[in-house]
């Protein structure tokens, strides 16, 4: 079984990363971190995270790579080719993908590691920037048991990781994760409206609502944005939009229709069209006020 590591690099510090480098270097672990836009990194420095001038920097010499970017094709960019992150870690390592990707971009992560001696994991996250700043994300980690096994520590300081099956399989979670987050979403969204327009308080009826059935984590804190407005991005809608496609490419590549998230994730998609990328999901309560009376939205009509 491989040991645990100590030093290692951090690719990509923004809402989530930057919160996630910092609960490592606070639990004393040895972290070199790189962004693309390096003033989302320099606070770190504060909490003891060593900045890179480059993504392979980071990885040079690193025990284990986190990867916390936006995206497969993004991460595809980063870690591939002769002077990516795995060209630069050395014989040994762990490569631990945390980001979004689809899942045959994990397998073949996976299959690129094997071949130069690394470890991998697809260990992709949910809790939003709540749960990277408090350490209570929940991890999906898909590969090899004895490697999730031996970076538990690692993700004791982020969250709480469960081992899902084979390389791939984390992101089979978090794609499961996604759907019915953005689901619970929209509903909360159009319960809201509908007692809003119907001459009730949506403020009391959302407490109203909490301990019974309808109670979840996304009535408690995205429906308080909701009834707030408060959409200063914790998961911005255009990484949800991105996320319900890829399951539904994948829904379509296995024979399967899934009749509710093509509808969530066309709701999503015009909220994105209608100018709400940058804004968290929780916006979703925007896109249906738009659609409904396009003259009160605040967005494109």
């Amino acid at each position: 079984m491989p040991g645990t590591p100590r030093a290692i690099g951090f690719i990509g510090t923004g809402i989530m990363g930057g919160h996630m480098a910092r609960r490592l270097a606070e639990a004393g672990y040895r972290v070199r971190a790189w962004n693309r836009t390096v003033e989302r990194a320099e606070a770190l420095a504060a909490h003891g995270v060593a900045l890179a001038g480059s993504a392979s920097e980071a990885a040079a010499g690193a025990e284990a790579v986190i990867c916390m970017l936006s995206s497969g094709p993004v991460c595809t960019a980063v870690l591939g080719g002769r002077d990516g992150v795995i060209a630069a870690m050395p014989t040994g390592a762990t490569l631990v993908v945390m980001s979004s990707i689809p899942v045959e971009t994990a397998r073949a992560q996976a299959e690129a590691c094997a071949r130069r001696g690394l470890g991998y994991l697809d260990a992709p996250v949910s809790g939003g920037e709540r749960g990277a700043r408090d350490g209570t994300l929940a991890i999906m980690a898909g590969g090899d048991a004895a490697t999730v096994d031996a970076l538990a520590p690692v993700f004791a300081a982020l969250g709480r990781a469960t081992h899902v099956g084979p390389a791939g399989s984390g992101q089979l979670a978090k794609l499961a994760n996604q759907l019915i987050v953005a689901s619970n979403i929209c509903a909360v969204a159009e319960a809201l409206l509908l007692a809003e327009r119907g001459g009730a308080d949506p403020a009391k009826v959302r407490e109203a609502l909490l301990g019974g059935f309808a109670d979840s984590t996304v009535l408690r804190q995205h429906g308080e944005r909701m009834v707030r407005g408060d959409f200063t991005p914790g998961g911005p809608a255009k990484y949800q939009v991105k996320d319900t496609s890829t399951a539904l490419r994948l829904a379509r590549s296995l024979g399967l229709n899934l009749p509710v998230a093509v509808a969530v994730d066309r709701l999503f998609q015009s909220l994105v069209d209608h100018g709400g990328g940058e804004l968290d999901h929780s916006a979703a309560i925007v896109e249906l006020r738009r659609a409904n009376h396009p003259a009160e939205a605040g967005l494109d009509a």
